[in-house]
């Protein structure tokens, strides 16, 4: 009887792991098949679609650098070892430390995912784009902050946020749920 369970956890196990790698396959595939879309439809630097009042448009521009363009000006040399050479290997540990970690959650296991299929997503745009990286959705902030869009983004680096943000939570939850657990031992 115990050797069924535990062929069964097993089981589930690889099948948790199988879906797991499939996330970043999956926002990889999503990201890049829209980046040839726009590049194939829309002209550098223009806006191809305007929705809800030019709240949201769907535009086609480059980045040589990370978020919000910073590093765009830095030495080729430079950007390689910063935002090629580094994310892959962090990436690469993120990897490795989502399958051998035991004291990763299920949906801790999943964050790391999505983060590191934004991060590939983006990181084959650095290779394989010597303009840069396809961004292409742009909205409207309104004015806050002083600005009157967000500054221009993709499939991967949402990913990348969604993901650190489900990571951030849940690393909070857990350590709430453990403190918790803490305080009804006798």
């Amino acid at each position: 009887m115990e050797q069924n369970i535990m062929t069964r956890n097993r089981k589930k196990g690889r099948l948790a792991m199988m879906l797991i790698s499939s996330v970043p396959i999956a926002i990889v595939l999503a990201d890049q098949f829209a980046k040839a879309w726009i590049e194939g439809n829309i002209p550098t630097n223009t806006i191809g679609f305007r929705y809800m009042k030019d709240f949201l448009w769907i535009v086609h521009t480059r980045n040589l650098g990370i978020a919000f363009s910073i590093g765009d000006s830095v030495s080729r040399l430079l950007r390689t070892a910063l935002f090629i050479i580094l994310p892959a290997c962090f990436m690469t540990g993120a990897s490795v430390y989502c399958f051998v970690s035991k004291k990763l959650s299920l949906i801790q296991r999943y964050a790391i995912a999505i983060i590191v299929g934004g991060g590939a997503g983006n990181l084959i745009d650095r290779i394989f784009r010597p303009e840069g990286v396809v961004d292409f959705i742009s909205f409207s902030l309104f004015g806050i902050f002083g600005l009157d869009r967000f500054p221009t983004f993709n499939i991967a680096d949402m990913s990348i946020t969604i993901g650190a943000a489900i990571l951030l939570i849940s690393g909070f939850l857990m350590e709430e749920k453990e403190l918790s657990e803490k305080g009804n031992e006798p």
